[in-house]
């Protein structure tokens, strides 16, 4: 991972959906506030987790970024273009570059077409390939993944989940891309089978020199895959950092609460460790609350985080936080509240 190197930069980005209503005249009565302004780099060869609750806006983003939704404002800079600013022709050339792992092995492959269609389509559209080479192309492919290529003629259904998210895995790699969002690639698949997924990931991008959005609810395994990590709620990134830093130094007291779920491999430490229960529900994205959109759930929340939205800021090298409860002292260290403790 190289550090001065920065592949994807995101600023301001905000997606949001509208609301329409009427039957002969369409009119616009309100928005699903789904990104609504988050900001982070992803620096080239690394693996940014992104994790949250669903609904939080973690999907949205990750499409917004590769423009399968148009934003409604920000700029996402990758490869030295605002991909927020082209379209046509020009946004088409940089597709190859950018690739998207999908959520669903079932739903992400097209039933009437076979392995060896499904993974070449990408390379009959973007490349002057005959047949022959994007069949030899393909059985490449499928042995990266660790699949038999003699498997190209066969089609989806007779594939378990496993087999087919690595199928998807193959088509997005197929024209050799740099960047790719990884849309929660694990979550439909078995226990058993989600490992061999995330290493196959990993070996891929060691070869590959691959960079990584890695969007997932499992805490565990974004700790295991991820450099860094990024915490979202309802739209907003409410702390992100290292992933060392963040899972043992947690400031943000959402990020603290979503930690406490995650069991510990120990029985004596698990039967001390206090688990962090939130009070009601995630409030609805087509009217966030004001000022902090935590501050419902939030125990230690007082009249500011009401009030005024808090910043989103660097309080220690590479470690940024949204909470007006976190401190920088004069000395450089910092203060942040502890749910565990109630303060």
């Amino acid at each position: 991972m190289s550090e001065n190197n920065v592949i994807l930069k995101v600023r301001n980005l905000k997606k949001h959906f509208p609301i329409q209503r009427g039957l002969l005249v369409k009119r616009t009565v309100g928005y699903v506030y789904a990104v609504d302004g988050i900001n982070f780099d992803i620096y080239e060869g690394e693996t940014l987790g992104l994790v949250g609750e669903s609904g939080s806006g973690k999907t949205t983003a990750g499409r917004t970024i590769l423009q399968l939704y148009k934003p409604t404002e920000g700029e996402v800079e990758f490869a030295g273009n605002d991909l927020a600013s082209i379209k046509g022709e020009e946004l088409r050339l940089l597709r190859p570059r950018m690739q998207m792992i999908f959520q669903d092995p079932y739903a992400s492959l097209n039933p009437r077409m076979n392995v060896g269609d499904i993974i070449s389509e990408p390379l009959l559209i973007h490349t002057d390939m005959n047949r022959p080479q994007r069949m030899d192309r393909v059985h490449q492919l499928l042995e990266m993944v660790g699949l038999n290529p003699r498997f190209d003629r066969r089609y989806p259904h007779e594939f378990s989940g496993g087999q087919r998210q690595r199928i998807g895995v193959a088509r997005a790699m197929a024209l050799n891309p740099e960047f790719v969002v990884c849309d929660e690639p694990i979550s439909a698949l078995d226990v058993s089978v989600q490992a061999q997924v995330v290493n196959l990931l990993e070996d891929l991008q060691e070869q590959l020199g691959l960079t990584y959005l890695f969007i997932a609810h499992d805490l565990s395994m974004v700790r295991h895959i991820s450099n860094r990590v990024a915490v979202m709620y309802l739209g907003k990134i409410m702390e992100l950092a290292n992933r060392e830093d963040l899972y043992d130094n947690p400031m943000h007291p959402y990020t603290q609460a979503l930690l406490s779920a995650v069991p510990v491999p120990d029985p004596v430490v698990e039967a001390e460790r206090r688990r962090i229960i939130l009070e009601g529900d995630v409030p609805s994205p087509v009217e966030p609350p004001s000022g902090c959109v935590f501050h419902t759930r939030c125990p230690l929340a007082v009249d500011i985080c009401r009030e005024e939205a808090p910043e989103f800021r660097e309080v220690m090298p590479r470690h940024y936080v949204a909470c007006h409860l976190v401190e920088q002292n004069v000395d450089g260290t910092v203060e942040a509240p502890d749910l565990s403790e109630g303060r």
